[in-house]
């Protein structure tokens, strides 16, 4: 069974009624509102609970071998909780493509072989701030759903629906066919994004962290686009690229809600 590390993974987890089948706390540790909230809702589902040793958390935790700089002993990145979790289940690109088939504006977000699972966690939960329909990433050579992914997304992954597709270029095609228009990010693009057309049904493609979007994913993309830069940093991490281009399709389709 996988894990979950981290309150507020854990309790975006419960709120969601993602399955838990156990909860581990480290012991000694003083509640907060947040672990509060945790332990209520546990109470409440009626899902085991342990106490248990920081050691035992740090061996359990997916990062548990880091090693800590004055003590030099393992340290996990948990926050004193983990919990075990049924596998995620992910959604089908076709789930995505007719939840959204009346929509007149939409962002499905693709990732073209991203393999850093906080890169991975960090873009899905800036894609769920936005309100974005879908994320879409490799089911092979690409960031894994892990604790690590988790904690990043801070859990955007309980509500945002995450296809896992073995070809992505295939993938784009079928959202092509359902009306969207695709949109990849590259440093060599000519358009800036806020000159680029954002509105109405779009497919936002990041590509790798270090070589970008693929030959033919590149060539699948109906335009390109880039963000602009002033400073001597040759690029941005791609999960920070990918934020403020998902805010520019956001001002670009935004309705003040109503009440």
């Amino acid at each position: 069974m996988p894990y979950l590390e981290g309150k507020h993974a854990i309790e975006e987890a419960l709120l969601a009624h993602q399955p838990i089948q156990r909860i581990w706390c480290a012991s000694g540790m003083k509640p907060d509102a947040t672990l509060s909230v945790i332990m209520q809702m546990a109470q409440d589902a009626g899902i085991p609970w342990e106490v248990t040793s920081h050691d035992r958390l740090n061996e359990m935790s997916e990062r548990g071998t880091v090693r800590g700089a004055a003590r030099g002993a393992a340290r996990g990145f948990h926050q004193g909780v983990i919990a075990e979790v049924e596998p995620y289940q992910f959604a089908a690109l076709s789930d995505i493509i007719a939840a959204t088939r009346t929509a007149t504006s939409a962002l499905v977000v693709v990732l073209d072989h991203i393999t850093d699972p906080g890169n991975f966690g960090a873009v899905a939960r800036s894609a769920e701030a936005v309100g974005a329909a879908g994320l879409v990433v490799a089911s092979r050579r690409a960031a894994a759903l892990t604790p690590a992914a988790h904690k990043a997304a801070a859990g955007a992954f309980s509500y945002l629906p995450t296809a896992q597709v073995v070809n992505i270029t295939r993938a784009l095609a079928e959202l092509k066919d359902a009306g969207y228009w695709v949109a990849g990010a590259s440093e060599h693009a000519s358009d800036l994004a806020w000159d680029s057309p954002l509105r109405g049904k779009i497919v936002l493609v990041m590509g790798a962290e270090d070589t970008g979007l693929s030959r033919l994913v590149s060539e699948t993309c109906d335009f390109l686009i880039k963000l602009p830069q002033q400073g001597k940093v040759s690029s941005l991490n791609v999960a920070q690229a990918a934020t403020a281009l998902m805010y520019e399709y956001l001002r670009q389709n935004y309705e003040t809600p109503h009440n």
